[in-house]
């Protein structure tokens, strides 16, 4: 499988990043580890997770995803293969911190579910303005050279934030953000198009992009709202049932149908496809919708497809 740079970084990924999120929410240990032996299996190398999933699950704490990933990394024995990213800042019961000494003690308890002893790329998962960036990228700059972390990122940070921080690591040498991770798909294209990508295009960051598949709403099985208790998501996909959300979905259906694919493969390769994306971030809770991630790492769009996509999801 084709294997993408990742910005700046010595990281070779492969076009689809799996979402630890549902570890733990969604779907247990079991069907995880089963999950993942497949996607690795498939050619994949890259997970996503964060301290924080999945916390907002009844009984849960937070730390869930990395513990069924670090089950599974050691059951795997093969950590060197695998690609882990993880995330620091969100609330884990103390509200947002980005401070030096938060990180640097959350770090710990990541590692540890993780059974790692290093983080191949860790995320300021939401900015902390209460914090100055230096701050931050210091504490970076002591797990870097600590070994505890290789690589740095940003995501859901302002653009101005976020070219700040560019711009003081650069200016005072200190580990500089080289990946950006946004929500981005074919429905919520405004944000990222508008704020971020020039910045990540100017300093050449990575991105990976996370709701790839609006919360499950570009796979087309959400049609009307009777089919929006399908799955424990189904909520959140109400707000696409509109007249521009069915313009999109005709249109996947119909590049779709031309390669005989899924519409979530075709939805996931328009983000392989856009220039200043690296991969898209996606997760799956049974065995069968791993072909989707097959499929878009295959597939290739026309131009004449990808201009239909642009215009039917135009805003």
């Amino acid at each position: 499988m084709e294997k993408r740079i990742l910005g700046k970084t010595d990281l070779h990924i492969a076009p689809i990043v799996f979402g630890g999120n549902v570890f733990g929410w969604t779907i247990d240990e079991k069907k995880s580890f089963e999950i993942l032996d497949q996607f690795l299996a498939s050619g994949f190398n890259f997970i996503d997770t964060a301290d924080v999933y999945s916390r907002w699950v009844p009984g849960n704490n937070g730390g869930e995803s990395e513990k069924i990933i670090g089950n599974w990394l050691k059951k795997q024995n093969k950590r060197h293969e695998i690609i882990i990213a993880t995330k620091v800042g969100s609330d884990m019961g103390q509200g947002k911190s980005l401070k030096k000494d938060y990180i640097i003690n959350e770090v710990e308890h990541s590692l540890s579910r993780l059974q790692t002893d290093y983080i191949d790329l860790y995320f300021s998962h939401f900015d902390d303005e209460s914090t100055p960036v230096e701050e931050t990228l210091n504490a970076y700059e002591t797990l870097i050279k600590a070994g505890k972390v290789r690589w740095i990122g940003a995501s859901n940070f302002s653009a101005d934030r976020l070219r700040e921080s560019l711009i003081y690591a650069t200016e005072n040498g200190l580990p500089r953000y080289e990946v950006y991770q946004p929500g981005y798909n074919l429905y919520d294209r405004a944000d990222f198009e508008q704020e971020h990508e020039k910045i990540c295009l100017d300093y050449d960051l990575g991105v990976v992009v996370y709701y790839s598949l609006a919360s499950g709403f570009l796979t087309g099985k959400y049609r009307s709202e009777n089919d929006l208790n399908k799955s424990q998501r189904g909520g959140g996909v109400k707000k696409f049932l509109n007249e521009r959300g069915f313009k999109i979905l005709a249109a996947l259906d119909q590049v779709a149908a031309q390669h005989q694919v899924e519409p979530a493969s075709v939805a996931l390769a328009w983000l392989i496809n856009h220039p200043s994306v690296t991969a898209p971030i996606a997760s799956v809770t049974d065995l069968n919708q791993l072909k989707s991630f097959t499929e878009a790492a295959n597939l290739k769009l026309s131009v004449e497809e990808i201009s239909h996509l642009d215009q039917a999801s135009s805003y």
